[in-house]
């Protein structure tokens, strides 16, 4: 993946620096060496996540200084990774007015990763829209405990980068990609803002959010928002439709978009009232639609400013990035009247800030700090759950994948979220095959300790 441009190293000493300055102090009194590490997310987006902490080679393992040795940094770990599926998407709650639901729901995550028989020695939360809405609160958990066990999010993860893109005095444009639900919570904004301000910046850089609604549920094959054997328009469909202003997609850009059109990933339709119907049925095109919508913003603003970083503020997102580096291209090469209107507004390469590598820095950090790190030899493992809908569970509340239909999801009550789902080990029955070949294409040493297969 980082053929893709993707942002991924800090320099030398600054990447300790950094990570340290972010809160990475203190000492674990209840976790030892030998417990896994703790992950979730709302789902399998997540799973980028562990990819990047696999593949992190960014320390010494003797000395524990910046420097690439060769082999893994976190070689013979155990990890555990919790996909909260029967409860995802995330970032749709508060918008539904259930904010405090959200928040229970990701309570009861980190209580699954610290409770006997999963005690984790550190809770990495692998989900954008989690980390906005429930970090402090699971921190407040944690300390409550007594256990000393840390949490680490992904929005200071990504911020770090981003200052690592942006030198100081630079007036720029920065991209945020992320849930409606990480979106309206403000987190990615104020974080910016407030870190730049810390830096001692005299500009500000220009802060443009988009909200992907239905992108990470595309990733996951949510039917709301993507239903592979629909050949029509469906009422059921909760992605982005045509119309004007945020959150619609605009005829008029048609040409802008290029939709894939083939097979059935774009549907359209008349209306009984004679207007005009698209439905977005790919995830190719979510990420296509979210994209251009983000750099319209950026046109339609005025100002000029150069969109050089875009923060994928959601871990469904990079699965994606292949596409999104190629729309960049195409915007760049869009002539309309003779003009380009995208070319000043987007670089060559467009800086794509993945956090998971930078989460992986910092919880390395975190460990190494404690005297967590196993240092053990021999294999790393992976082990893997899920939530799905609890056994007896009215038929009618599921949809036509076992999953909660929509109204059942969003329409409980604070309390009784653990009354309606349980979490089992992930199995090959848990995901869709195009999830599973997602996975073992683009994710392919996480792939190989699922046992999935």
């Amino acid at each position: 993946m980082a053929n893709f441009h993707t942002v991924s190293r800090f320099a030398g000493a600054a990447l300790v620096t950094l990570a340290l300055a972010w809160g990475c102090s203190g000492e674990n009194s209840g976790a030892s060496a030998e417990m896994p590490i703790g992950m979730f997310d709302s789902g399998t987006g997540g799973l980028t996540v562990m990819e990047a902490f696999l593949a992190l080679d960014e320390f010494d393992n003797t000395s524990g200084q910046p420097g690439a040795d060769g082999i893994p940094d976190y070689s013979g770990e155990h990890f555990n990774f919790l996909a909260d599926q029967a409860n995802m998407p995330y970032g749709v709650y508060n918008a539904e007015g259930k904010g405090d639901f959200l928040k229970e729901l990701i309570l009861n995550d980190a209580k699954f990763l610290t409770t006997v028989p999963n005690n984790n020695k550190i809770i990495v939360v692998a989900c954008n829209t989690a980390t906005a809405y429930g970090l402090s609160d699971i921190d407040g958990y944690l300390k409550q405990t007594g256990t000393g066990v840390r949490v680490i999010g992904v929005i200071n993860a990504a911020v770090k980068a981003l200052m690592e893109n942006i030198p100081a005095g630079e007036k720029s444009a920065a991209g945020v990609m992320a849930t409606a639900g990480t979106i309206s919570s403000g987190g990615y904004e104020r974080t910016i803002l407030e870190a730049f301000k810390e830096r001692g910046d005299s500009l500000m850089p220009l802060v443009f959010n988009q909200a992907g609604v239905g992108f990470a549920e595309a990733v996951d094959m949510e039917p709301n928002f993507l239903k592979t054997g629909a050949n029509a328009p469906r009422e059921e469909y909760k992605g982005p439709s045509a119309g004007e202003g945020d959150g619609k997609i605009d005829p008029a850009l048609m040409d802008v978009y290029r939709f894939d059109r083939s097979g059935n990933a774009l549907l359209t339709g008349r209306g009984a009232d004679g207007k005009e119907i698209i439905q977005l049925n790919s995830a190719g095109n979510y990420a296509r639609y979210h994209l251009v919508s983000l750099v319209e913003k950026l046109r339609k603003e005025g100002s000029g400013v150069q969109m050089k970083n875009i923060i994928l503020g959601c871990t469904h997102y990079p699965y994606l990035l292949d596409t999104l580096v190629k729309v960049v291209s195409e915007l760049r090469e869009l002539k309309v009247d003779g003009k380009y209107p995208y070319r000043d507004l987007l670089p060559e390469k467009v800086n794509f800030i993945d956090p998971a590598k930078y989460v992986a820095i910092e919880s390395y950090i975190a460990l190494r700090e404690d005297n967590l790190l196993a240092r053990r030899e021999g294999e790393t493992t992976l082990k893997s759950f899920i939530s799905v809908p609890a056994p007896g569970t009215d038929p009618a509340m599921l949809d036509e994948r076992g999953g909660f239909t929509y109204s059942f999801k969003y329409g409980r009550k604070t309390g009784e979220a653990d009354k309606t789902y349980i979490i089992e080990e992930l199995q090959k029955r848990h995901m869709p095959v195009e999830s599973i070949e997602r996975i073992r294409e683009r994710l392919p040493l996480t792939f190989s300790l699922m046992k999935i297969d």
